[in-house]
């Protein structure tokens, strides 16, 4: 095989790798919110700052688009199938590694949660900052996030209009 070849499959074979330990994560912090969390009292760890608080979350971000499972889980799919493409479209060299990481993230959390929604009909969500009284979130929100402010960041300061050229382009 040839060597290029090769980097490419070991790079697939990572994400995917990457992506099932990660996806395992967050169905096995949402089994322990379920186990330890659900019907009981938050669990407070910083009084007045963070706890964890079992909620089920039938809407998207925020609690928006209550029950909309069907319109959930068709967006999560239009967003893998963008993701494998952008993945696949990204060169193999360490200059895109982050944009590859990035796309690997959203991809598990976009498959953590549609997990939750196929199978329960809602979202698992435990992390609560009440200081802010920011929204119930999980570790495949967390994912997400995370990876949409740093591709945003990456974008805007890392990578140069010919970068993305390669991608987009390639």
């Amino acid at each position: 095989m040839k060597p290029k070849k090769t980097k490419r499959l070991f790079h697939y074979f990572a994400a995917i790798f990457l992506i099932s330990a990660c996806v395992m994560l967050d169905q096995w912090t949402k089994y322990l919110a379920v186990t330890y969390l659900k019907g009981k009292a938050p669990l407070v760890l910083f009084p007045g700052v963070f706890e964890l608080y079992y909620l089920e979350n039938k809407g998207a971000a925020f609690g928006l688009f209550q029950n909309q499972q069907i319109f959930f889980l068709a967006s999560a799919v239009v967003i893998l199938i963008f993701i494998i493409v952008l993945y696949l479209r990204i060169p193999m060299n360490k200059h895109f590694l982050p944009l590859r990481i990035c796309a690997v993230m959203i991809a598990v959390g976009a498959i953590g949660n549609s997990i939750d929604r196929m199978r329960l009909g809602y979202v698992i969500d435990f992390f609560y900052f009440k200081l802010i009284d920011f929204p119930v979130f999980n570790v495949a929100d967390i994912f997400v996030t995370v990876s949409v402010v740093l591709l945003i960041f990456f974008i805007l300061f890392f990578y140069k209009e010919e970068d993305l050229d390669k991608i987009l382009h390639y």
